[in-house]
């Protein structure tokens, strides 16, 4: 199948489909494309570069990194090494080949294998090899099969498959216990949400270990998924070519709020804060705001503040008018415009307000969440409290967090 760029020229031609395990209850990831660009050069390309794909061609964006296609450790090839695998299946007698696999888009630049395809072999030909051109077809879901894949998963199966339901926090210690090689290998394995969240709850230096043993398309893919403040923390951490070779990967969007935070000093307001609060107009009524609150990817501290503002509403907004507490919002009828319920006695932080300043703020207010405006009364941000105590707290605290709840568990 042709690959394609946005002007329609043809780049090159699909060969393989790169995926990364998972649990067995979880289907594998679809990492990129391999493509075969002249004289059998074989490049990747990430999903995210993936526009479209049809019936006759895949259509890609962005620029095209030529550098030879080597494959990762913890890796796998659909058609090198799934293609003519031997599988069983219960209520057939005969063996079974893997022929076809098929994946599904999950969310915009977010794919997973779905179905596998199998053939019924009906003999075996020269050298061993399993004649299937006549046999019967059965396609069946990626959990029917992948138990019987010996050799897909098998390291690190377990580990992933007791991952799966656990917080953060939990995910981030079981991190923290692995070797660097292993704690690599199960990252790669992990999907971009769990693995930022749990990024956030790892001691400084094994978060710049972490994200700098996964390729720049994955690791620029994961620091999408952290919050913002959180993201640019580690990115400043990074060597400075490393840094600037994963904004320029970012979607531009994303980027350019981290290249924002990056300008202010860590220990400031602005260094501190997220650039994603709620925020709605001034004649936006409670319902309108509540609806905004009810997002579960809010955490409770950003949730806890709705901020009014003229437009625009992205950050830096037009002027900030005030905040409103989500439980004022609780104790009014819908249809009240919340610009009208604005608390007028909290002064919002400037962005260079140092911890201190940030710190006694936020024990004068009894607040969890804090509004941050620039010199023109623009709203860039808002500080919410375990921001703060990040910055308080000793730089070890996390990896002492860590080696506790190992050591209760041990005891345990």
């Amino acid at each position: 199948m042709p690959i394609l760029d946005d002007a329609g020229d043809t780049i090159g031609k699909l060969r393989d489909v790169v995926i990364s395990e998972r649990t067995l209850s979880r289907p594998p990831r679809v990492k990129g494309l391999v493509v075969e660009l002249f004289a059998r050069h074989r490049i990747f390309i990430p999903m995210a570069r993936v526009r479209s794909i049809d019936a006759v061609q895949i259509v890609t964006t962005g620029v095209v990194n030529t550098r030879r296609f080597a494959r990762r450790e913890s890796e796998t090839l659909v058609v090198e090494d799934l293609f003519d695998q031997q599988v069983s299946q219960p209520s057939t007698a005969g063996p079974w080949v893997i022929f076809d696999v098929a994946m599904r888009q999950v969310r915009s630049s977010d794919w997973e294998v779905s179905e596998v395809a199998l053939r019924e072999v009906t003999r075996t030909g020269r050298f061993g090899r399993p004649f299937t051109r006549k046999g019967q077809v059965m396609i069946v879901d990626w959990s029917d099969i992948a138990a019987m894949l010996g050799s897909y998963g098998q390291a690190i199966e377990q580990l992933l498959a007791e991952m799966e339901d656990m917080k953060p926090a939990d995910v981030a210690r079981e991190l923290h216990d692995l070797s660097p090689a292993r704690r690599s290998a199960v990252a790669s394995a992990l999907d971009d949400q769990k693995l930022a969240d749990a990024l956030e709850e790892l001691p400084e230096d094994e978060q710049v270990q972490l994200i700098q043993s996964l390729d720049v398309e994955r690791a620029a893919s994961v620091l999408e998924e952290m919050d913002a403040d959180d993201a640019a923390d580690l990115i400043n951490e990074l060597p400075d070519e490393m840094a600037e070779r994963l904004l320029g990967e970012m979607e531009p969007e994303d980027a350019d709020d981290l290249r924002r935070l990056l300008t202010y000093e860590e220990f400031t307001a602005g260094g501190m804060m997220t650039p994603e609060p709620v925020i709605v107009p001034p004649d936006a009524t409670v319902a309108d705001a509540l609806a905004l609150v009810r997002q579960e990817k809010l955490s409770p501290a950003l949730a806890a503040m709705i901020f009014v503002c003229r437009p625009p509403l992205e950050t830096p907004t037009g002027r900030f008018l005030g905040g409103v507490h989500f439980q004022r919002l609780l104790r009014e009828p819908p249809s009240t415009l919340v610009s009208g319920l604005v608390d007028s006695e909290m002064e919002p932080l400037t962005d260079r307000a140092d911890l201190h300043d940030v710190s006694r703020y936020f024990a004068t207010y009894n607040l969890v969440n804090a509004p941050v405006v620039d010199k023109e009364n623009r709203l860039i941000g808002a500080v919410t409290v375990d921001d703060v105590l990040d910055h308080v707290l000793p730089a070890d605290w996390r990896g002492d967090q860590l080696d506790a709840m190992s050591d209760a568990e041990e005891v345990s």
